[in-house]
């Protein structure tokens, strides 16, 4: 099984995971994703293709950590702000 499909399969279940509400699962599965996008664009030298994953996943990391921390300033409920 190559990373594209590996990450291609945890894309789907990130997205599933969302659908279901359960943000903090998804964006951890996303992070493999992200992970396995990563080794695939190494491979291929795509040096800077890599780069920017590896900047978007800092972010996303990131994000994650302050969504678990209730550091957000937004909520997902259209009455809450």
């Amino acid at each position: 099984m190559s990373f594209a499909i590996l990450g291609g399969l945890l894309l789907n279940i990130g997205a599933y995971l969302t659908y279901k509400g359960k943000i903090y699962q998804a964006v951890i599965v996303y992070l493999f994703a992200d992970i396995c996008w990563i080794i695939m664009a190494v491979q291929k030298e795509n040096v800077i293709g890599a780069g920017f994953i590896v900047t978007g996943t800092i972010f996303g990391f990131l994000a994650y950590l302050k969504m678990k921390n209730g550091a957000m300033k937004k909520s997902l409920d259209k009455g809450e702000e």
